[in-house]
Formats: C-alpha cells, structure tokens, sequence
C-alpha cells in the first residue's frame, strides 16, 4: 500500500509514466488518459490551492508555484484561470532541493544550526478511532 501512495500510484498507475514532460507530450499527442490524468492532477492542485486559502480566511499574498512542473505554461496558466482571484499566482519553475541542503550543511557546519539526527522512526501515529 505505502508503494502505491508513494511510488506507484497517480500518473504510474493511469499512464505508466511519473514523467511530466512526457505526460504532456502524450496528452498534445492525443492521448485521452493522459489528458484525464493531466486534468484530475490540475483540479486537485486547484482544490488545495482553495482550502489552504480558507484555512488562511482569505488572507493570501501570493501562490507560488514551484518543482519541475511549473515549467509547464499549460499547468500555470490554467490554475492562473482558476485560482488568480485569490491572489496572485507566481511560477517559480525547477527543483532547489540540492542548493537547500546546501544551505542547510552551510548553517550546520558554521555553527548557526544544530544537526538533525533522523532515525527514519514514525513521529506520528493515528489515533486507534481511524483504524477499523
């Protein structure tokens, strides 16, 4: 189950590809599953977009976009379309995921930060009421 949430499930499991870039690719190639699951993905991301700004009482500055995905001028702009009236949506496009580790070995090794130590122990558990 947890490789189908993490690994195997959404665009693997309706196209056979985690690839964005191919995904739409196929769907500019006619692919109709693609383009379903190009289109549910857009929605969903829409929908978190609208809840977080109600957790937030309207009071939102800015989206942002960011990840490789945000390369994508057709994700952008539809949730522009959608989400633009909440505030303004801004595409920061491409991973940083390096450069913020770099940044955080830079605070640990100058002695601004103390390490993490990760022990790949769960830090949460659900209560017993949701297990059936």
């Amino acid at each position: 189950m947890l490789s189908l949430c993490h690994k195997t499930g959404g665009f693997v499991s309706l196209t056979g590809t985690s690839d964005a870039i191919e995904l739409t690719e196929r769907v500019a190639g006619g692919d109709e599953a693609c383009r379903l699951a190009w289109d549910a993905m857009i929605y969903q991301i829409g929908k978190a977009i609208g809840s977080m700004a109600v957790v937030l009482e309207g009071r939102v500055d800015g989206i942002l976009l960011g990840g490789g995905m945000a390369h994508s001028e057709d994700l952008v702009q539809r949730l522009r379309d959608t989400c633009a009236w909440i505030a303004p949506v801004t595409a920061y496009p491409g991973e940083f995921e390096m450069e913020a580790m770099a940044a955080g070995a830079r605070r640990v090794l100058s002695g601004a930060e103390e390490p993490k130590r990760y022990t790949g122990d769960p830090v949460w558990n659900p209560p017993t009421c949701w297990i059936d």
